[in-house]
């Protein structure tokens, strides 16, 4: 699947029709030098075409719409960071969407598979040794979702029980964690997306499902099963999510945090915010989830300038 991206036809383009120059020229400006292109900016001015990659079910970041389309906030803001990679390239980008899960993702960012990766990938230590991130783009945490009924309130009732984890996930790690610290008996059944764990919860073939309590909502309000299932428990990981890219990347690394920051600073991440979390989503359902006190305070810095790079 594949589309042209005409930065001009977009209507947030439109409305700040001098960002996207002066992310350029920040750039080149920064380089103190002729700008010639490296890395990713080389590859994509080349080719004609940036390949991003996507989930089909973490739901409302990256997934597939009615009509098999990528849709979502991490997608919105995914084709944003396109348009301003065309701007300093100097050309109009092709998009060739490549499906990921949460063991695949990482692996096709490194190894140059997707230029960049469009999901809820959360940005942690552990990962930088092996690939970047944009800023912050969300805050999340593990929970647990169970059904209506459920005795189930806390990791410490999981013992004896069945808890679905997504593979390759910090959820699955986290999990993996809690049951050795605490010596809990929990056997973990793991799935290969977000879709396939819920199934397992909703076939009662687990008495638990844990993952990041954004996507739990997220998922509850696709299937509009908001009134069976309890999302519940303490928070068991914090979870802040990135956009990745490939490490080693300084141009694009400037490009990224440059792009961000005047997002941030234009307010067009808290409007794409509001159309993913507030308004109703194509399913016709909406998560109604307030921004967090947490992500405004990082947009506001983010905006101001002091976001670092994770290169």
């Amino acid at each position: 699947m594949a589309c042209l991206f005409h930065t001009s036809a977009r209507a947030w383009y439109t409305r700040a029709a001098g960002l996207l120059l002066a992310i350029a020229a920040s750039v080149a400006h920064a380089q103190d030098e002729p700008l010639i292109f490296t890395g990713t900016l080389a590859k994509v001015r080349e080719s004609g075409s940036i390949t991003l990659g996507h989930r089909e079910s973490s739901i409302p970041f990256s997934y597939l719409s009615a009509r098999g389309e990528p849709i979502g906030y991490s997608i919105d803001l995914c084709k944003l960071l396109v348009e301003a990679i065309a701007e300093q390239v100097g050309r109009e980008l092709t998009i060739k969407w490549q499906p990921v899960t949460s063991e695949s993702r990482i692996a096709a960012v490194a190894s140059g598979k997707v230029d960049l990766e469009c999901g809820s990938t959360t940005n942690n230590l552990e990962r930088q040794k092996q690939v970047a991130f944009s800023p912050t783009i969300f805050v999340s945490g593990t929970k647990l979702l169970v059904k209506k009924g459920s005795p189930l309130r806390s990791y410490r009732d999981l013992g004896g029980r069945k808890v679905a984890v997504t593979a390759g996930t910090t959820n699955e790690k986290a999990l993996r964690t809690l049951a050795d610290r605490f010596r809990i008996d929990m056997t973990l059944v793991v799935a290969a997306d977000h879709a396939a764990s819920f199934a397992l919860l909703a076939a009662g073939q687990v008495d638990a499902f844990a993952t990041d309590d954004v996507l739990l909502y997220g998922l509850l309000a696709q299937n509009k099963v908001q009134s069976d299932y309890v999302v519940t428990g303490e928070f068991l990981s914090y979870d802040p999510y990135g956009l990745m890219y490939r490490k080693g990347d300084a141009q694009l690394a400037r490009l990224v945090n440059d792009t961000f920051r005047l997002l941030a600073e234009d307010r067009e991440i808290e409007r794409r915010y509001t159309r993913w979390f507030l308004r109703r989503l194509p399913s016709g359902v909406s998560l109604d989830l307030p921004m967090s006190a947490q992500l405004e305070t990082i947009l506001q810095t983010m905006a101001a300038g002091t976001t670092s790079s994770t290169e």
